[in-house]
């Protein structure tokens, strides 16, 4: 997975999954462009993959402008001579119920993770395009998008967005050789340390070095930001050059592939279907395979049974 010679651009690199991302495309050779919103957090990663004999250059902005998105590509142009792998990854949280959701509570979320996505990417690809020399588009999604959550309206319906353009761009992009796919991970990070069944084994780790868990790694694929990286690293590499179009979820010790959304029932009546027909007949037809929502909870084991008492 030797990425030497390449060039990539990570968004919201300056911690937890977007530094993870980008120390880990400098490892293997690539020079990275590092975004952040925080010029401080985006400089000390440039520092550090400089200090592991790594090239970075940092770019302080907030993804969403199409003016930033081309700024991001110029200076990795200008730089590095190219543009090879994009990964957007930026994003904000503005967590709310739907009856609480402000307009700029909304609006934030979706400029940052949905039009930052689509403005980056254009930009990347009208380079890449140019260049005739193919690319990668890594997108971040995430199970909210998949499968919804609760007080998270903005951020869900922005990552299924995500994952609707990843399906699309995929067959747009695919005669310039330009793969596009969206990871989506789980991992210990700001967003995700304060979940209850989660904190104090987070808190181990980060403050003691404790290992998370096996039942966080395996069961509910849970792990830490490094653990997100090979994937990328795979997905920038030549090695993938035949994936495309696809949402790749990876946590702890847990890699899976998400379905499409498709058809999963399927009912059919002579002369169509009235109202009173769809509910004479929803119980028995359509009724059958209604989907479930939501992320479900984290469930730790359970305690073991005291001696002497019945487990």
């Amino acid at each position: 997975m030797d990425l030497s010679g390449q060039s990539a651009l990570v968004t919201g690199a300056g911690r937890g999954l977007g530094r993870a991302y980008a120390l880990e495309l400098a490892r293997r050779g690539a020079s990275v462009v590092v975004n952040d919103a925080d010029a401080e957090a985006a400089a000390t990663v440039v520092e550090e993959i400089a200090e592991a004999g790594g090239t970075a250059v940092a770019h302080a902005a907030a993804v969403g402008s199409a003016g930033t998105a081309r700024a991001l590509v110029d200076t990795a142009v200008e730089r590095f001579g190219r543009l090879d792998v994009l990964v957007a990854n930026a994003g904000v949280l503005r967590d709310r119920v739907l009856w609480k959701m402000s307009d700029e509570d909304f609006d934030t979320v979706i400029d940052v993770h949905l039009r930052g996505a689509f403005t980056c990417a254009r930009a990347a690809v009208t380079h890449m395009r140019e260049r005739g020399e193919g690319g990668r588009l890594i997108m971040v999604a995430s199970p909210a998008g998949q499968r919804g959550n609760f007080g998270q309206t903005n951020y869900a319906a922005a990552k299924a967005g995500i994952a609707a353009m990843v399906r699309t761009w995929s067959m747009e992009c695919a005669r310039a050789g330009i793969t596009v796919n969206a990871v989506v991970p789980v991992a210990a990070t700001a967003m995700t340390a304060t979940i209850p069944a989660f904190a104090p084994h987070v808190a181990a780790a980060q403050d003691e070095g404790v290992p998370l868990p096996g039942w966080m790694r395996q069961a509910e694929g849970f792990g830490t930001p490094e653990d997100c990286a090979g994937l990328v690293a795979y997905l920038a590499s030549a090695e993938s050059a035949h994936v495309t179009g696809q949402c790749v979820g990876v946590g702890g010790d847990k890699l899976s592939l998400w379905a499409h959304p498709r058809e999963v029932s399927v009912a059919y009546r002579d002369g169509g279907w009235s109202a009173e027909d769809i509910s004479t007949a929803w119980a028995t037809t359509l009724g059958r395979d209604e989907q479930s929502v939501g992320i479900p909870a984290p469930a730790a084991p359970a305690a073991p049974a005291e001696p002497g008492k019945d487990a």
